[in-house]
């Protein structure tokens, strides 16, 4: 199983995307038509769960910011990431684990390459000898869905936060629906995810080879979601972008910096 993820990770990542893509447009039609956040205790056991608390949260912060949705989304981002770093610094330390392991991974893959069953047998021993998961690099990505999909379903559920206008975009409405000006958003989405995605290239691609071309992709998937998907949505995304591109000059580009600058022994 983790010789399959491992192998197969960046189509897993797509499949995950072009999932979420389904999961939102299957959620787009809410089944309760409300006028005030109370509304959705009258819905379905997602609505009424888990929606409805999420709308009281950000109707909370809103109110903090003088009633501003967008900045109340920024928070809520702040949060959400912060709450999930300890999950991103374990990514990162399997990541630098498992490019520590590439040469010994390739020798393996060579001594047994007309054994697949072998080489998977001793490529899972290598993983549990070095305590390496291959899978927790996707642990923030999976943790973040739920996020998204509520702050999806309140944009339409909560009539206070799909008629808010932030800047000049109405949180409720897409590019598509809003004109030209509102293709800010997704464009400012895919050139942040563009950004960060290059600045962890270089170890991406050296642990899983080919990541690089995907890595390439994912700004065009985000811009291609974005442009169908309400304003509040991408400015959900850039908050997060943005998040990361801090978090990954620290963990990648200065981590990086100071190796170069160490003395040789």
């Amino acid at each position: 199983m983790l010789l399959f993820w491992t192998k197969n990770k960046k189509w897993i990542l797509v499949l995950g995307l072009v999932l979420l893509m389904g999961v939102l447009a299957g959620c787009g039609a809410p089944t309760t038509k409300t006028t005030e956040t109370a509304d959705l205790l009258h819905g379905n056991f997602w609505e009424k769960n888990v929606v409805y608390y999420f709308a009281i949260t950000l109707d909370t912060f809103a109110g903090w910011f003088g009633d501003s949705y967008g900045l109340a989304i920024l928070l809520l981002t702040i949060i959400v990431r912060t709450l999930i770093l300890p999950l991103t610094l374990k990514q990162y330390r399997s990541s630098k684990a498992m490019q520590a392991l590439q040469p010994q991974m390739a020798e393996i893959k060579k001594k047994y390459k007309d054994n697949p069953q072998k080489q998977q047998e001793e490529t899972m021993k290598l993983f549990q000898t070095n305590k390496v998961n291959p899978m927790a690099g996707c642990l923030p990505l999976i943790v973040q869905m739920p996020v998204f999909i509520a702050l999806y379903n309140s944009i339409y559920m909560n009539p206070d936060i799909r008629e808010h206008t932030f800047l000049w975009f109405e949180l409720g409405k897409s590019a598509n629906e809003g004109g030209w000006t509102y293709y800010f958003l997704p464009l400012l989405a895919a050139a942040t995810t563009f950004i960060q995605s290059k600045m962890m290239q270089k170890q991406q691609t050296q642990t899983m080879p080919g990541m690089g071309m995907m890595l390439a992709i994912f700004p065009v998937l985000i811009f291609v979601m974005a442009i169908s998907f309400p304003a509040a949505l991408p400015l959900y995304w850039v908050y997060s972008n943005i998040y990361t591109i801090v978090q990954n000059y620290f963990l990648y580009v200065r981590s990086s910096d100071k190796g170069k600058e160490a003395p040789a022994k």
